[in-house]
């Protein structure tokens, strides 16, 4: 199952260096941006670094907490958490090259000394137990068919009282989702449950679920607002079609319709170990 979702990711070549490239054809140099700068490729997962810090801000972390980042992808919410709060955190990603190009642009905005990426399986961590102060995922379970050992591993990292951050798009009641997607080209490798089956999942892991949103209507908005701006506002001059190249505008109009029909869901847990 590893080898698909990897593979749906990774593309050809060095991301970190098509970035680099993308850059630089524009005139511009890529330790010239701030963190906050690529959001637009590191952070886009739905309503972008605004839900990293809403998620952030319920995790009762202190800068000398040690955090974990579950599905890290390009290190966007890794590095907004150590540059808002100045933890230290670390990403593991099942995709090598998301983990090279994450440790690529931590280096090009200063925040190298407080982040760090190694590739490896959310069921199965490299890492000892009751480690982390606080953990966080991002738009992961939905590649994942084993959520009950997701997080479970993450219970497992975790010590006693630390709080778990989730945000994911999950099954809504609508109807089936229409492909492809960001996270799936097609349904092989969808594993999107619903809210109840998450809430089961997670409390079965040995955490306390402390809080629950649905913030569909508010992706639904966000992301037809981002769809017909124009032109960007952004500083850099890549955009997620370096990602997911001439399926980008489809996977857009898929989501917002299915955000619009629930079909999917955007729900976020603050639990407890």
């Amino acid at each position: 199952m590893n080898e698909p979702v990897s593979a749906h990711y990774r593309g050809g070549g060095s991301l970190a260096a098509k970035i680099a490239i993308g850059i630089r054809d524009a005139g511009l140099e890529p330790n010239s941006f701030r963190a906050s700068d690529f959001e637009p490729i590191d952070e886009f997962h739905f309503r972008g670094r605004e839900a990293t810090l809403q998620l952030l801000k319920q995790l009762n972390l202190n800068q000398t907490s040690k955090v974990l980042d579950i599905g890290s992808g390009l290190g966007g919410v890794s590095r907004t958490m150590a540059e808002e709060v100045g933890v230290h955190v670390t990403g593991v990603d099942l995709t090598q090259e998301f983990c090279d190009a994450a440790i690529a642009i931590s280096a090009w905005v200063n925040l190298g000394d407080r982040t760090s990426f190694l590739q490896g399986d959310a069921t199965d961590m490299p890492f000892p137990d009751d480690h982390f102060d606080g953990a966080v995922t991002v738009h992961v379970a939905m590649n994942i068919p084993d959520k009950a050992a997701m997080y479970s591993e993450a219970r497992r990292v975790l010590k006693s009282g630390a709080r778990f951050g989730i945000y994911d798009i999950l099954q809504g009641e609508g109807g089936e989702v229409l492909y492809p997607t960001p996270w799936a080209a097609n349904p092989s490798i969808s594993h999107l449950a619903t809210p109840e089956e998450m809430s089961a999942h997670i409390m079965s892991a040995g955490f306390r679920i402390l809080s629950e949103s649905d913030s569909t209507s508010e992706s639904y908005h966000w992301l037809k607002e981002r769809t017909t701006k124009s032109p960007s506002t952004s500083p850099l001059p890549v955009t997620t079609q370096l990602l997911f190249g001439t399926d980008a505008a489809k996977m857009a109009k898929n989501q917002l319709k299915g955000l619009n029909e629930r079909r999917m869901l955007t729900y976020s847990f603050i639990c407890e170990a």
